[in-house]
């Protein structure tokens, strides 16, 4: 019996600490940039993360549109962007 064909989901990253660091703190998010985790790996393994899930960088209105989400729910209101 064959499995069905899973649909390639995008996966996406957002560096947030300092690349050249001895490890990289970054977001690792599934098909919605919006609903992610943090994530911390030594530089060697972070470039070997990347590039087993080709990963795709966030743009900067996801990257945005987060910060705002942050913002909200570290201050309980509406977060002017």
């Amino acid at each position: 019996m064959t499995q069905p064909q899973v649909e390639a989901l995008t996966k996406y990253i957002r560096v947030t600490g300092d690349l050249n660091a001895e490890f990289i703190e970054f977001d690792f998010a599934i098909h919605d940039p919006s609903l992610f985790v943090e994530l911390v790996l030594p530089k060697h393994a972070f470039n070997d993360f990347c590039k087993t899930n080709q990963v795709v960088e966030m743009t900067q209105e996801q990257q945005a549109f987060n910060d705002v989400q942050e913002e909200k729910w570290r201050y309980g209101t509406e977060a002017v962007p």
